[in-house]
C-alpha cells in the first residue's frame, strides 16, 4: 500500500509499533533488516461490520465530506452501542444519510513489511512521558519503555 521515501521514527516499548514489529525488533541494532507478514489478528483486526452504521444527516454540518473522522460516536449520533474508543471515518454521504465506519483503514488486511532500522538513540524525557517519538505509524496502545530507533 505505501512505501515510505524518509525513514520514521518510533518508540520501541511504547505506543508507536504493533506488538509483532517490536517483537521482530527485540534486541536488535542498527543494520538489523527484517521482513514481516502480519496477519490481521497481528495488525489492525479482522473487519467488524458491526462497526459501520448509518446516521441521519441532519446531526451533521452541511460541510461533512467523505474521509472526515470522529473520536467517538458523532454529537447526535442515535445509534445504541456504539464504541467510544474508537474513530469513526465518513465512508459515503447521501442526501439522507452519512455512513459511518468504526474499523481501522487496514483492518482485514494481511501486511508486508520491509523493516531496516537506520539508527538507534536514547528517548528523551518527553517520549519517554508520551509513550511516543511523534504521530505513530503502525500504533497499538501498550506499556511504554525508553528507547527509540529509527525504521525505513
Amino acid at each position: 500500500l505505501d512505501e515510505l521515501a524518509d525513514p520514521v521514527d518510533f518508540f520501541y516499548g511504547g505506543d508507536d509499533l504493533l506488538p509483532k514489529i517490536e517483537e521482530a525488533l527485540a534486541g536488535q541494532h542498527e543494520g538489523f533488516d527484517v521482513r514481516l507478514n502480519l496477519e490481521p489478528e497481528h495488525a489492525f483486526g479482522d473487519y467488524d461490520a458491526t462497526l459501520v452504521f448509518f446516521e441521519s444527516c441532519s446531526i451533521f454540518d452541511p460541510a461533512i465530506a467523505t474521509g472526515m473522522q470522529f473520536e467517538g460516536p458523532p454529537p447526535g449520533a442515535v445509534t445504541p452501542g456504539l464504541r467510544t474508543d474508537a474513530v469513526y471515518t465518513v465512508t459515503d454521504v447521501y442526501p439522507e444519510h452519512v455512513v459511518l465506519d468504526g474499523n481501522h483503514p487496514l483492518a482485514g488486511m494481511a501486511l508486508r513489511l520491509h523493516v531496516v532500522v537506520r539508527g538507534v538513540r536514547a528517548a528523551t524525557a518527553a517520549e519517554i512521558d508520551s509513550g511516543s517519538v511523534e504521530e505513530p505509524v503502525l500504533a497499538v496502545v501498550k506499556p511504554t519503555a525508553a528507547a527509540t530507533s529509527r525504521l525505513h
